[in-house]
């Protein structure tokens, strides 16, 4: 999976995690294409094996035929070697905004990944490449918009493709320019592409798949995110750290959960239960927080498995078997299983959204807050008339989470019928990613601005309750947050610092509990 070497990511056909992939899209690693013998004979075996096959005049879809509907449609040979130019030329369709250097570079290590499995007929130039590509940071420009995920992400991976052969625009440092140029500045020279290899390239689940990995990451980072906040407004609303009691949990065994209530009581060590003896349960928002985030957390095994597996796997179509010397003609292009991944994760992770809502919602309200002033401002005596604190800020959170839960709508149930019926039955797993993705923005939103409330919020608790101690984990959050935010006494607006958490958060800039 890798080298020895961990800072860099080897491709030689071995298991890669998803954290490979989100370290490369970062330029935390660098992409390395192995240079066992080994692994470029059984490359150059599918190559070899697809040229012998062209040579004695066989037939192979997509390499002497026409693409999809047009299967029946003999190629005459003269022409065989042009059809690879042609499929990524009439894809360059798509829209939609591009997607960002860091889900670029996901992508190309995804479909190298693919590739290198050693079952699609490529050349070992061919993935040499994609790997220049990587290395040198050239940034294909691909239009989000135009999959329906099979076959395969044939509209955004034509950019790739097209990218390889010195064709469209790529980001280069930063700049745009075109892509024969970059490849000229990188000392790289512009393919041509031998029959199969735009098949290869194009026919597959690069897109969604990289997508995917990010948004693996970004999910398992706003769960624990989520119980440390929780964990935070228990103690600025009095809450009974008792809920998360050991004994129990082990009532209703589900680990991701019983997880969540572990990390809750670690948090909660030295706090003691609600001063307000009539006050015997907390609200579902406090008192169910593990059941909510845990259903999150005891999906991300499961997804992970699924993202990995899809990954890992020769997914174009056909496949070349360099072993057999067989083309198997398959479906493998069909990201039903990213589909399902996505539809899941944005799903739990928009509840997520919606408990953290709720938790503001309590603590701002002096009806369930137990004390607090009024939308947690910190203004007293005659200010405290023309100040607000969190009013409107919380109505932002409600509207992120508003958004984040209309999005839950599954991508996957929305199959048509494209390409004269060919491509009958569809996976949308590139939608389903993409919508995933944007329900993670709008949690990160909602994380940051309860990062503001839980700052808040203690902050005042402590005023009503001088001697209050918080254990380490939460001294600790606490004391950076009155770093990064003042508190909030006289209205000022907020954006700036919401902003710089919105971005804290997606560097991960918090050590939350264990690590993946």
């Amino acid at each position: 999976m890798k080298s020895t070497n961990t800072d860099t990511v080897r491709f030689d056909g071995a298991r890669l995690r998803i954290e490979d992939i989100g370290a490369l899209s970062r330029r935390e690693r660098s992409a390395e294409l192995s240079a066992d013998p080994a692994f470029r004979r059984r490359i150059q075996a599918g190559s070899d094996f697809v040229a012998r096959l062209l040579a004695e005049d066989g037939v192979i879809y997509g390499v002497t035929t026409g693409y999809g509907d047009s299967c029946t449609v003999v190629i005459p040979p003269e022409l065989v070697p042009e059809l690879p130019h042609h499929l990524y030329a009439y894809h360059g369709c798509g829209a939609g905004a591009m997607l960002s250097p860091e889900q670029t570079r996901a992508v190309l290590a995804a479909r190298l990944a693919s590739l290198s499995q050693g079952m699609s007929g490529v050349s070992v130039e061919l993935l040499a490449q994609l790997e220049g590509l990587l290395k040198h940071d050239i940034l294909p420009l691909i239009p989000s918009e135009g999959s329906v995920g099979a076959s395969g992400d044939l509209t955004p991976l034509s950019y790739v493709a097209a990218v390889l052969c010195g064709e469209r625009e790529v980001l280069m440092a930063g700049v745009q320019m075109p892509a024969a140029e970059a490849l000229r500045q990188a000392g790289m020279t512009p393919l041509r592409l031998r029959p199969k290899e735009g098949l290869a390239i194009m026919n597959g689940t690069a897109v969604m798949t990289a997508l995917a990995c990010l948004a693996f990451e970004r999910a398992e980072y706003l769960s624990r995110l989520a119980t440390r906040l929780t964990a935070m407004n228990v103690v600025a609303s009095a809450g009974n750290a008792h809920h998360f009691d050991a004994v129990l949990f082990a009532a209703k065994p589900h680990p991701g959960q019983q997880q969540a209530a572990a990390r809750l009581r670690a948090d909660l060590a030295s706090e003691q239960p609600s001063r307000n003896s009539e006050r015997l349960q907390d609200r579902y928002s406090l008192r169910c927080a593990p059941h909510v985030i845990g259903v999150l957390e005891d999906s991300l095994p499961f997804l992970r498995q699924l993202i990995e597996n899809e990954l890992n796997s020769a997914n174009d179509n056909p496949l070349i078997d360099p072993d057999g010397e067989r083309v198997l003609h398959g479906g493998h292009f069909y990201g039903g299983h990213i589909a399902m991944a996505m539809d899941t994760l944005k799903t739990a992770v928009a509840n997520i959204a919606d408990l953290l809502d709720r938790q503001l919602a309590l603590l701002v309200d002096t009806r369930f807050n137990h004390g607090l002033p009024s939308n947690l401002s910190g203004a007293t005596g005659p200010r405290a008339a023309i100040n607000h604190g969190l009013k409107a800020l919380q109505i932002s959170v409600s509207a992120w989470t508003a958004e984040a839960l209309k999005q839950t709508m599954p991508a996957s149930v929305f199959s048509r019928s494209t390409e004269c019926h060919n491509q009958d039955k569809v996976s949308m797993g590139t939608i389903a990613a993409r919508d995933c993705l944007r329900v993670l923005e709008l949690v990160e939103q909602v994380g940051a601005a309860m990062l503001i409330a839980a700052r808040q919020g203690v902050a005042l608790r402590r005023r009503i309750q001088p001697d209050l101690v918080l254990g380490a984990p939460l001294a600790a959050m606490q004391a950076e947050l009155e770093d990064r935010i003042p508190l909030l006494v006289e209205d000022r607006a907020l954006d700036k610092e919401l902003q710089a958490l919105i971005a804290a958060i997606r560097e991960r800039s918090w050590s939350l509990y264990e690590q993946a």
